[in-house]
């Protein structure tokens, strides 16, 4: 896609006056987050004082000082997700915040509120190329059904660098524009420059023609979003015109493996509650999760430009996880920024892999720790964002936490085991020696109560559920329940392996330790070997704790099963999760479904349809299908420039022979991507390989093409002209 392809003309920028009164929020804001910071700090409290009568020596030793202080900070986490689980239970059995933005506008009114143009953009790298575009296909088709398809561009934005990846890339598109019909609306564009992975991509694409559209929609690879959802949310934006990022609650679907289909269900079970009562906590101050949501243009290419961070370390260059940063800049700028749950119809899927959501956390935790610098730093931020900031460092930071809690908790049972009795410990002062008491039965109780919190809201959203007359799109009540208890098994079994993999992660964050950015697995499962270098750490580490903590004391042996035994198990756990067959087992049970197998819609079906929008030819890659099919090859050249440089003329020259002669493999990545950016080079080489000998390497390939009627998967309707 060219500067000549998109016309110059820029819709009318000015906001939208709408004669409805501003809803006052701020107060009522203030209200809610007192009330929750008192139930958390206030039940923390009271946790963490009677730690101090469970352990022996009351809080005396430099250890149980250490195990208060962890204690606290993790149940007061624990705490947070409880209560804003119970918000939302109470918001949901109310009929909603009557102060969100759906909760303000009739349906009427949203229905007469004029459209704006809308950019629908997808950056992609390294994405499945045919299931991507499909859903971006089936998103398209679902606003032409609502009627509202002009308002709308789309863009995919790829920073693939594997010409096999973003040859086939472009053909696709081409296959979507002539099926579609979607000359001039559909939009294709690549950078050769990769610079600041995802954020500098959408940068990119404002600076070249972010000023066409008032609105930015922002779809992730394995996003999907309904067309009345979509003109819902700019509808919304038009009527409340303070706001700058709105943002929807997706749904994860499409899970096959039993891992995927877990994370599914407990999202779809479990998420109306908690995003709830984040909605009715944050109010105006959201955070923005970088997808699924739509953008005020102008406000965000006037206040979220990202700086490189100023720091040393971890905390100096680009910033990773831009999402977060992007809402707290809009805030700053006095726009508001909201979740809204009610925008329903919007999607995304799980990685289907125990290890492969590893894989993305590592990603992650690096840049949630970056926040740590703009949280303490940043000017003028919102105390809500700054503690936005700390929820998301907090996501990982809690799994070291906990380790270390393990550990000290380790020290002490050594002490108490192998240790002689210290009756004055450091700290204590007085006359009279202090006797160590240790009280069992009333850690029991305080484990029972941290658990309490963990799966109480649980099933809070079966009781949500049966209220609002769910349970039967979930395969009814009693799968429902089962459903459950299946989920909660298999995340207890999970829990200490995140643990240990999310302490490694922050650590390596923290030394900054430099990550390869790669695209995300969406289908493949794990194989034993894999999984057995993966998980040998954790086994080691499980066996050598339960080891020692049985040389010390059986009671504490027992106490560290929990933790120990899933650590243990974990090899053949993450390879029985990737298991699509086991995943469709269940689903044959009726346990672990969701409302959108049982009744999909017209959305979700399309987004299935399997039929390829680009043919293979089986036997040839993407590039040597590019060089040798006419109608590809002529595509491609009109995506090429012309490279007039006399020296790099010659090393085109070079490289193109050396292709000729040899193929494809005697050429590196970075060399086969240059001659695909020429259009000297991709008609020479067409030529050449069309005219080579039926024994050299082209024309055994050539005999390939020949041997099958070549697919017309393309037409020469929509060319682009350039870059």
């Amino acid at each position: 896609m060219s500067e000549a392809t998109v016309a110059p003309d820029v819709p009318d920028q000015r906001p939208l006056s709408m004669p409805d009164k501003p809803v006052r929020w701020r107060a009522m804001a203030f209200i809610r987050r007192t009330l929750l910071a008192a139930f958390v700090l206030g039940q923390t409290a009271v946790a963490s004082y009677y730690l101090l009568w469970v352990l022996p020596y009351h809080g005396y030793t430099w250890v149980e000082k250490g195990l208060t202080g962890l204690f606290a900070l993790l149940y007061a986490w624990i705490a947070v997700g409880f209560w804003t689980a119970v918000i939302g239970f109470f918001i949901r059995l109310f009929g909603g915040d009557r102060y969100s933005l759906l909760k303000r506008h009739s349906d009427d009114a949203l229905a007469a509120t004029p459209m704006a143009k809308t950019a629908i953009v997808m950056p992609i790298y390294h994405e499945p190329v045919q299931r991507t575009l499909r859903g971006l296909r089936a998103v398209y088709r679902d606003i032409e059904r609502s009627g509202e398809l002009d308002h709308f561009e789309f863009y995919i934005l790829s920073d693939s660098r594997d010409p096999n990846v973003w040859l086939e890339e472009q053909a696709a598109w081409q296959r979507m524009c002539d099926e579609l019909d979607a000359d001039g609306r559909l939009f294709y564009r690549r950078r050769t420059v990769n610079l600041n992975y995802k954020s500098g991509n959408v940068a990119d694409f404002l600076r070249r023609w972010g000023r066409r559209c008032r609105y930015m929609i922002v779809l992730d690879a394995d996003s999907l979003l309904s067309g009345r959802t979509l003109v819902k949310m700019v509808r919304l934006m038009q009527r409340e015109p303070g706001t700058g990022i709105l943002q929807t609650n997706p749904t994860v679907i499409n899970g096959q493996s039993l891992f995927a289909r877990l994370q599914q269900f407990a999202n779809r079970v479990y998420s109306p509650l908690f995003s709830a009562g984040l909605a009715a906590v944050q109010m105006g101050d959201a955070a923005f999760w970088g997808h699924n949501a739509i953008i005020r243009v102008d406000a965000f290419m006037a206040h979220c430009g990202l700086r490189k961070l100023p720091g040393f370390g971890l905390f100096r260059g680009p910033i990773m996880s831009h999402d977060f940063v992007e809402a707290a800049y809009m805030g700053r700028a006095g726009y508001e920024v909201w979740l809204e749950p009610g925008l329903v119809e919007s999607y995304e899927e799980s990685p289907p892999t125990l290890a492969d959501e590893l894989t993305r956390d590592e990603r992650w935790s690096k840049g949630n720790l970056q926040h740590i610098w703009i949280m303490l730093f940043g000017r003028r931020i919102r105390f809500a964002h700054r503690l936005a900031f700390l929820n998301g460092i907090m996501a990982y930071l809690a799994s070291l936490l906990w380790f270390a809690f393990l550990v000290l908790t380790t020290i002490e049972a050594a002490q108490m085991a192998l240790a002689p009795i210290d009756y004055f410990p450091e700290g204590h002062q007085g006359l009279f020696p202090l006797w160590p008491e240790w009280r069992p039965q009333w850690a029991v109780l305080l484990a029972l109560s941290t658990m309490a919190l963990l799966f109480l809201p649980k099933f809070l959203a079966i009781l949500d559920a049966l209220i609002h007359g769910l349970t039967r799109s979930f395969g009814g009540f009693f799968h429902l329940v089962a459903s459950v208890v299946v989920e909660i098994l298999i995340s207890v079994l999970l829990a200490p392996v995140r643990m240990l993999a999310h302490s490694r992660y922050v650590l390596s964050g923290l030394l900054n330790v430099s990550l390869k950015w790669a695209g995300q697995n969406r289908t493949e499962a794990t194989t034993w070997r894999q999984a057995f270098f993966n998980e040998f750490p954790g086994m080691v580490a499980g066996f050598a704790w339960s080891a020692f903590a049985w040389s010390l004391d059986p009671l504490f042996f027992l106490w560290s099963l929990p933790v120990a035994v899933p650590l243990i198990l974990a090899f053949p756990t993450s390879v029985m999760l990737s298991r699509q067959t086991v995943g469709a087992l269940l689903r044959r049970w009726h346990l672990l479904l969701i409302p959108e197998e049982i009744s999909p819609s017209p959305l979700l079906q399309d987004a299935a349809d399997e039929r390829r929008l680009l043919p293979w030819l089986e036997g040839l890659t993407r590039f040597e299908e590019a060089i040798l099919s006419p109608r590809l090859n002529r595509m491609h050249q009109n995506f090429a420039r012309w490279h007039r440089g006399r020296i790099r003329r010659e090393t085109l020259s070079r490289l193109a022979q050396l292709c000729l002669e040899k193929g494809p493999e005697a050429l590196t990545s970075k060399e086969l991507s240059s001659l695909c950016r020429d259009r000297d080079s991709l008609a020479w080489l067409h030529t050449a390989a069309w005219r080579a000998a039926p024994d050299s390497v082209w024309g055994r390939r050539l005999s390939i093409l020949s041997a099958m009627d070549e697919p017309d998967p393309h037409s020469t309707k929509q060319l682009a002209t350039g870059r």
